[in-house]
This record gives C-alpha cells, structure tokens and sequence, in this order.
C-alpha cells in the first residue's frame, strides 16, 4: 500500500525527537519503504538504529542529495526538533557552497522560513518535499474533545481568544503556541518551544504572579498563518500534557488536521488521568 501522496521509498530528513520514528513506524506499517537521514548530533542514535538509515551532518546539501539519489527517494519529508544552527556551526561540503547565497538567504527569516528555503534548494534538484499529510496522516489531531473532561464556557473563550493571538503574531514568526487564562494572555511561545512556555508559567504561579486557581487557563496551539505545512508543525504529546499539568492549566487546544501528535494514547491516558482535556479545533 503506497502513501497517497508520495512515492516509496519516502525519505525521511530526522531531527530531535520521537517523531521521525513515529512516522518511520506508521509508514512501516502500511508496508511504505522509508530510508532515515539522521542529522548528527541531533536524531538519536539508539532509536535510529532500528530502520535503515543513513547519518548526515547539517551543511552537507552534496552529500545529502547523493544519498537520496542512491537510495532512489524523490520524495522527502523534514522531521523532528531542531534548535537552529548558527551559520559558523555548519560544516559545509562543496554542494552546500554551491547554493551558498541560497542558504545564506533561507538563514535570514524564521524557523519555516529556514526550511522552505532549504526544501526549495532540494526541489531544484529533482526532489520533492512533501508533508506528514502526505505521508503520515494517521499522525494528525482529529476534530473533537478526545478527553473525558471537556472545554468550559471559559475555557472556550480563552481558545478563541489564544488563536485570535496566534492569528494576529503570524507574521512575526515569533511561536506557534499561546496560555490564556480567564481572558488573560499569560505567556507566548519563543524560541525555546512549548515545553519552556509551559515551565515559565508553572514559575509565574510559584511566585504568585499569576493568581488563578488550578485547572484554568488553556494552552493553545496552531500553525502559522500562511505558513507552508510541509514543514514545523506544532506538536502535542504525553510531555507537552506532563507540562500543562505542572502549570495548573485546565487543558490543551490545538488545530486538527495540521498538527502532529506523539503516542496518542499515552497522551490522552495522561490527560484523563490528570482530570485534563485535550481538543482538536476546527483548521
């Protein structure tokens, strides 16, 4: 059974994390060839070992594409966490300085932009990106509260009022993620990510800045306006649902269909069990 849009083998550009295996392993599943091009010093090296795989460091676009042509992967996908490289960290091969005033150029935006730019250096050679939609599909928030506990009316509020925020910072492409508590705009996601948001607020109510009782407030979390989806989309799982807890918040929207989520399962057992609830909004 091939994926529906894209053609085997997939390849797959692995950064931090666990989802580049969870998309290795639901393409595995349907009998979908997959090769992993682990970033070094980035993908982890035990996990990566159970997949063929190949090991590349960032700056080296040569042997990157020589590699996905030996491999026969037209079709790749970029995957995974990665904290962004400064230009004097990356070891550049003779392909990367080739395309050098290309890079140079896709360094001087944000993360999306970053790797657009890289993905359409890619695309002048004969490959094409394709997104998790494409290949992994399974992976995506559905529509819906999959919790046992559901939004409030307040709750309610503060989701519309964390997207309204997120909708109006897109052009900045400062995060992907907003708390709201009662109407309040407590914190914005920076570039630390999701997990740091959610420890920032964890200390604003140890020390008493934010003054709300427990289970209020909601983290929001939703894609860019305009951004292209194939790349860096926001990510919810069993850890994002540990840091919610430890903020006191009552719960965690995000946009479905176009954001990716971790062990499904064990996220929404943890958010039940944490009295917390977990809902896909409408894209």
């Amino acid at each position: 059974m091939a994926a529906p849009n894209a053609s085997p083998p997939v390849g797959l550009i692995a950064a931090g994390g666990a989802m580049p295996f969870a998309v290795a392993d639901s393409l595995r599943a349907r009998g979908i060839a997959s090769v992993l091009f682990a970033l070094r010093g980035v993908c982890d090296a035990d996990k990566v070992e159970r997949f063929r795989h190949h090991w590349i460091s960032i700056g080296e676009l040569g042997r990157a594409k020589e590699l996905f042509r030996a491999e026969g992967c037209r079709d790749l996908v970029f995957i995974g966490s990665l904290v962004r490289p400064a230009l004097s960290e990356i070891r550049l091969d003779w392909g990367t300085l080739r395309a050098l005033r290309q890079v140079w150029a896709a360094f001087r935006g944000g993360d999306n932009h970053l790797l657009s730019g890289i993905g359409r250096i890619l695309e002048q050679d004969g490959f094409r990106m394709v997104g998790i939609k494409d290949v992994a599909p399974d992976l995506l928030m559905p529509e819906g509260c999959l919790t046992r506990a559901v939004p409030d009316a307040q709750a309610q509020a503060d989701i519309e009022k964390g997207r309204e925020v997120l909708r109006a910072l897109s052009p900045f492409d400062i995060g992907q993620a907003a708390v709201v508590i009662d109407g309040h705009v407590v914190a914005i996601e920076d570039i630390e990510g999701t997990d740091a948001l959610l420890s920032r607020v964890a200390r604003l109510r140890e020390q008493g800045r934010v003054r709300v009782a427990a289970q209020r407030g909601v983290l929001v979390k939703a894609p860019k306006s305009g951004q292209d989806l194939r790349y860096d989309l926001p990510t919810a799982g069993p850890r994002t649902i540990e840091g919610v807890a430890g903020a006191k918040l009552a719960g965690i929207a995000v946009v479905a269909g176009n954001t990716l989520v971790v062990d499904p399962q064990t996220m929404i057992e943890a958010a039940d069990s944490a009295g917390l609830f977990v809902t896909g909004m409408p894209a």
